[in-house]
């Protein structure tokens, strides 16, 4: 008998992360799967060539939910996720991350007594003041299998009293589609006239940060006079776009393609990010990585691999830079399972 799984979605980075497993899924006869979105068909994140890029379809369901206010759309996705668990066969539901619709999802799933898979369990920033923080918490509590990417997030599962036997160690299912794309990867046209290892990548997208005007003049300052003659690909929007226009060394570009930002960053000198992933996937390709965020979700990436983190210290900021330009890097080392392998992993489990 075949397992029917759901596997749930509540924005444009959990596509990356799910695509793996949809792809070892498919070469699964056991389990048959549809894929949820809580989000609208015509979300503008999703942009058409998301799907194509990762090869994999569009959600089987959206759930048309869109809204801004976190209480508001996390009840929005309770009712309609339990309007789909209602009139679709489920065994087990898939969540990724830390969204307050996966929390939503998690929720309803466990009222429905189905089995709950969390996959980037383990994660955490100790600041109960972010709303992802509580997210995290209930997503792991009620979570029935908790897929972890490393030691550190295995050990808060277990001291947060998590049973040994619902954790599971698989690894970065991130690496997955960075293993799967390498040879996939698109050089975009602000690569022209610009050779490989001789630009460096901005990317900010924390709203905190962004809300910051000062604070992020100062940064941008920082990063364009350390720079000099070196470019600056700052892929951005809104607010961040216009305020890196202003700045010397930054070439200011519009968001790009997954397959393109893959090879952006592959082939850059240093990245400087505050986000997550994009920390993780310097590591996995031996990039130096400067985090703009005074912790990560994964101490791997600082441990082992390429990534340093000053938060908003502008002075932290220019240190590092300093050393990222004049080749003064530390040699980073690639993590336990993350290897490429971890979606194989995940369904494994699931058919144990």
């Amino acid at each position: 008998m075949k397992q029917h799984v759901c596997i749930f979605t509540g924005a444009r980075p959990n596509f990356v992360k799910v695509a793996p497993i949809i792809r070892t899924i498919e070469r699964t006869e056991a389990i048959t799967y549809q894929l949820v979105y809580a989000g609208c068909e015509d979300d503008p994140t999703l942009e058409p060539s998301l799907f194509d890029d990762l090869q994999m379809s569009r959600p089987d369901v959206f759930l048309g939910v869109n809204c801004e206010n976190l209480n508001e759309l996390t009840g929005k996705v309770m009712a309609e996720f339990e309007r789909y668990l209602d009139n679709h066969i489920t065994d087990t539901v898939i969540v990724v991350d830390d969204l307050a619709s996966t929390m939503a999802a998690a929720i309803v799933t466990k009222k429905h007594g189905l089995r709950l898979a969390h996959i980037v369990a383990g994660t955490r920033s100790f600041d109960i003041n972010m709303p992802k923080e509580i997210n995290r918490l209930v997503i792991d509590g009620l979570s029935d299998i908790l897929f972890t990417a490393g030691v550190g997030s295995s050990s808060i599962a277990t001291r947060e009293g998590a049973e040994m036997s619902k954790i599971y160690m698989v690894g970065n299912v991130l690496m997955d589609s960075l293993r799967f794309n390498y040879d996939r990867w698109q050089h975009p046209s602000c690569l022209e006239g610009i050779e490989d290892g001789h630009y460096l990548v901005f990317t900010v997208n924390r709203k905190v940060l962004i809300s910051d005007n000062e604070k992020l003049q100062q940064m941008m300052s920082a990063v364009s006079q350390v720079a000099g003659d070196i470019p600056v690909i700052a892929p951005l929007r809104g607010k961040a776009y216009m305020l890196a226009s202003e700045k010397s060394s930054f070439h200011v570009i519009k968001p790009l393609s997954y397959l393109e930002f893959g090879y952006l960053t592959l082939h850059a000198m240093g990245v400087i990010t505050d986000s997550g992933n994009v920390a993780e996937e310097a590591t996995f390709n031996h990039v130096p990585c400067i985090t703009l965020n005074s912790y990560t979700e994964h101490i791997e990436t600082v441990k082992q691999g390429t990534n340093v983190l000053v938060g908003e210290n502008v002075e932290q900021l220019q240190e590092a830079l300093t050393a990222m330009v004049g080749g003064e890097w530390k040699h980073g080392s690639l993590p336990d399972r993350w290897d490429g392998r971890t979606a194989e992993r995940i369904v494994q489990t699931l058919l144990a």
